[in-house]
């Protein structure tokens, strides 16, 4: 049992009322409460929530924390909570949902509390947005930023957390710490992207604010294997079209005979190259998509439209909405959700990868243009079978600099499998967790390596 796992179990009765209590005092009777069915983070429960309604309750919650050696774990709207290792403990649920507000001239400072989608919608009334579209329904951005989430716009504008220009947080002591201005500053701030709210508690973000584009358009190509999409976003990134997005959706599908051709023989690159000549047994039940979202002025954007469907040929179409998997997750609740990041002009090996492990089409879902990806395995796999397959494409992206990460899965399979696979910054985080949460007082063992 840990020191604070101990101290927990320790406090009894009349501890607990009293930390109860306190919280009330420091949140309001609406906004302190005991941890429910809906509290949990990967699983393991809360044993209390707190809604701090600013910076400063939020510090007198963690250092409620700290004199009574309890864990704690920041929640913004919940919509990624499963999402990584399951925690050491919860003792206190951190609620951000009250850490909101937006401000917007010139720069975007927003709670991290805020609901992303209302972030966008106060911005489009002055002709402005933030270049961020995570694909999480309700996420806030906090949320968004603690997950290291991104959308479609990534390829054009990076991440939300490329985008940052500064944060205010608060350590594990209470402490309020503005982080940004210069190259540390940023370093650190973006430092608690992806963090999972192991190394702060967000509290507001700022983001520099862009014009709504005139003119959006969806250029669409339907596409049959990962080798033709390899050639597809390759000649798209040669011809300077200056996309927005680039973004894939392979359907998944029934197991497939093995080519009689080994990997590489010129006939199974035909075969892969023009589906049609191999017969449809095993294929996936429909065609994927390659979209290509193009943004800017009215007459630009046509004018680069009908270039791109010049140089698609097939069956390109264009449209003024996206389609329906857009902004979309593969994966369903109760799926294993993988994230595979390689170098484009790798995607394609990684996807076969995956194929050729799991025995069939793997749905399959993101950037290609960037090489990041997520794909669904089937919660019913048994844990062992999951392990396989991770094994087989993490030796497949070693020798390409990719890796494969589990995002999300059944508890089962969180518990026998390696969810991150070998990560070349460990130490660096190791050592950022010594210095930022010494008493591992936030989100114990929610980042790899059990910090």
């Amino acid at each position: 049992m840990t020191g604070m796992a101990a101290a927990a179990s320790s406090l009894g009765r009349s501890g607990a009322l009293e930390i109860t209590r306190r919280l009330t005092a420091i949140c309001g009777p609406p906004f302190a409460r005991l941890g429910g069915p809906a509290d949990e983070v990967a699983g393991r429960p809360a044993r209390w929530v707190a809604v701090p309604g600013g910076p400063h309750a939020a510090a007198e919650v963690l250092r409620l924390a700290g004199t009574h050696d309890l864990a704690v774990v920041p929640r913004g709207a919940g919509t990624k909570i499963d999402w990584g290792a399951t925690p050491v403990q919860v003792d206190i649920m951190l609620d951000t949902g009250r850490l909101a507000g937006i401000g917007h001239e010139p720069v975007a400072e927003v709670g991290a509390g805020t609901p992303l989608r209302a972030v966008q919608a106060t911005l489009e009334r002055t002709g402005q947005r933030l270049a961020m579209d995570a694909p999480s329904p309700g996420a806030t951005l906090g949320g968004v930023l603690a997950a290291g989430e991104a959308g479609p716009l990534r390829h054009r504008h990076g991440s939300p957390c490329d985008q940052l220009l500064g944060v205010r947080y608060l350590g594990a002591d209470g402490e309020l710490v503005s982080a940004g201005g210069g190259a540390p500053g940023l370093d650190l701030a973006r430092l608690l992207c992806g963090s999972q709210g192991a190394l702060g508690v967000l509290v507001s973000a700022s983001l520099r604010v862009q014009p709504v584009p005139a003119s959006r358009l969806w250029v669409s190509r339907p596409v049959w294997t990962p080798l033709e999409v390899h050639d597809l976003v390759r000649a798209i990134l040669a011809a300077r079209l200056e996309p927005a997005a680039i973004e894939l959706d392979l359907p998944g599908g029934a197991p497939r005979p093995r080519s009689p051709y080994p990997p590489g023989h010129p006939a199974a690159t035909v075969r892969e190259r023009h589906p049609s000549m191999s017969g449809r047994s095993g294929a996936p039940s429909r065609a994927g998509s390659l979209v290509v979202l193009l943004e800017g002025g009215r007459a630009d954007v046509t004018e680069r439209a009908e270039r791109l469907v010049g140089l698609l040929h097939g069956e390109a179409t264009v449209a003024h909405s996206a389609p329906p998997w857009w902004r979309r997750y593969p994966f369903a609740p109760g799926d294993t959700a993988l994230l595979l990041e390689v170098p484009i002009s790798d995607l394609h090996a990684a996807v076969y990868a995956l194929r050729d492990a799991a025995g069939a089409p793997v749905p399959v879902r993101g950037s290609a243009g960037l090489g990041v990806v997520h794909a669904a395995l089937p919660g019913a796999l048994a844990p062992d079978r999951v392990a396989s397959i991770l094994a087989a494409v993490r030796g497949v992206l070693l020798a390409r600099q990719g890796r494969c990460v589990v995002v999300s899965a059944p508890a089962p399979v969180r518990q026998a499998v390696d969810l991150w696979g070998e990560l070349a910054g460990l130490a660096r985080l190791r050592a950022a967790k010594e210095h930022l949460d010494p008493q591992h007082r936030l989100a114990p063992g929610r980042l790899p390596g059990g910090l």
